[in-house]
């Protein structure tokens, strides 16, 4: 809502600039989702070494109560 806000703002003011800005956020995003993509992937092979590192330690605790 915030965005729409100053976006709303941006066409008060200077709105060739504002159509601009309408125009070209969808291609930046297309451009930048192989990024996000990489970042989920990144993301979850940390996740699966810490839980492989961190395995040893959990055996050892033992089982939790369930209090």
């Amino acid at each position: 809502m915030l965005a729409f806000l100053l976006w709303c703002i941006l066409l008060f003011f200077c709105w060739p600039l504002a159509l601009a800005v309408l125009i070209l956020y969808p291609i930046v995003w297309l451009i930048l989702l192989p990024f996000r993509i990489l970042g989920f992937a990144v993301e979850g092979v940390l996740e699966l070494l810490k839980a492989i590192i961190l395995f040893p330690a959990r055996l050892l605790r033992g089982p939790r109560r369930a209090f």
